[in-house]
């Protein structure tokens, strides 16, 4: 008998302070900063719950003034953190991000080390709560940020496999939160192929799979048990292969203004997830993210630019 699920999704992550700098040039050169929300699972969880998605989503941060303002504001977003400790003895993580005005990645400097979430292990993964969503999604970030939290992301791709839910992955890099290279792609490619859906950029792919074609990215990880390999191509879109539906290629969408590209993984992410819960074919998944992720890069913040599920409609998606 198949257990009652309360929730679509559960996801374990960070979530981090966002400063985002006034005026593009150098970080030192900024003199005011907006306050944003930041974290690739936390980023997820948000453009899920704005398309009516019922999440739940587990970490840990300090009683400081950007814990109180991050739990807030995902309380805000209608996501359940009762997972979510807030311990005094420890700090929120943040960081900066510098704006551009050529279409490049912006400069962003992380203050992490040592964070509140960064001290997640095992313990913190409440496998009764865990198996109470649908579907787990998971990124490589989670994973980065310490050894206890990589055993965390381990243990809680295991609870779902055992409970025969579905299980997403974003690879998702930070080389720079791991002791190596060739760490992060062992750790990375362990954790993808425990995974159902695997979501790599084309970039990521050949740091990971040493191919740099998508087909080949894909297949990768298809011979490693995924179900589905949606390869993310930027503004050509993205490539799939899947053994329901085959491979194939969706376009991307055409972009005026390239603002911002941080949070377009997360929200390309937000999509196809939601499109594959609900039901919709491979192809609507990855429209439906490509969608998302064109609509993040032209903001200025990780989740402004993620839709509701009205403006979804309204799109035809």
């Amino acid at each position: 008998m198949t257990e009652p699920t309360a929730f679509d999704v559960a996801l374990f992550g960070e979530a981090m302070l966002l400063l985002v700098a006034d005026r593009p040039g150098p970080l030192e050169d900024a003199q005011a900063f907006h306050k944003r929300t930041a974290g690739a699972e936390t980023n997820v969880a948000i453009g899920l719950s704005r398309l009516g998605l019922k999440v739940g989503w587990a970490s840990r941060l300090g009683t400081d003034s950007m814990g109180r303002y991050l739990i807030a504001a995902m309380k805000g977003e209608g996501i359940d953190c009762s997972h979510v400790i807030c311990d005094p003895a420890q700090r929120t993580g943040f960081q900066f991000k510098g704006r551009v005005t050529d279409g490049s990645d912006p400069p962003v400097e992380y203050h992490r080390k040592g964070s509140a979430a960064s001290q997640m292990g095992p313990a913190d993964v409440d496998e009764a709560w865990l198996r109470s969503a649908r579907h787990l999604h998971a990124t490589g970030v989670f994973a980065a940020i310490s050894d206890t939290s990589l055993q965390a992301a381990l243990k809680s791709m295991e609870v779902m496999r055992a409970a025969s839910r579905t299980i997403s992955f974003d690879t998702n890099l930070r080389p720079t939160l791991w002791s190596s290279t060739e760490t992060m792609r062992h750790w990375i490619n362990e954790l993808a192929s425990r995974a159902d859906w695997v979501l790599p950029g084309i970039e990521e792919g050949l740091l990971l799979t040493g191919h740099d074609k998508p087909e080949d990215v894909a297949k990768f990880y298809r011979d490693r048990g995924a179900k589905l390999v949606v390869v993310k191509l930027g503004a050509a879109g993205a490539y799939y292969d899947s053994d329901v539906a085959g491979t194939g290629h969706v376009d991307g969408f055409p972009v005026k203004e390239v603002i911002d590209t941080v949070g377009a993984g997360d929200g390309f992410a937000a999509g196809v997830v939601s499109a594959l819960l609900e039901g919709r074919s491979v192809p609507e998944a990855v429209r439906r993210g490509a969608w998302i992720g064109a609509r993040a890069v032209q903001v200025l913040g990780d989740t402004e630019g993620l839709p509701t599920r009205a403006e979804l409609e309204e799109a035809g998606l």
